[in-house]
């Protein structure tokens, strides 16, 4: 069973969340997930930079 992903730096921009943590490989990623109920959205990128673009563009119709 994976180990869960422990989340820092977590910052919200409207209705999504983006977090940073390590994957399994020790790589640092960056989520962006959206909290809306029935949305779904939720995305890794390489840069905390495209997390944060994507959370600011997302537009979700739940």
């Amino acid at each position: 069973m994976p180990r869960p992903k422990r989340f820092r730096d977590v910052t919200r921009t409207g209705p999504v969340q983006i977090g940073t943590h390590n994957d399994a490989r020790g790589r640092t990623k960056h989520t962006a997930a959206c909290t809306a109920p029935g949305c779904g959205f939720s995305a890794d990128y390489d840069s905390r930079a495209a997390a944060e673009l994507a959370a600011s563009t997302h537009r979700c119709n739940p």
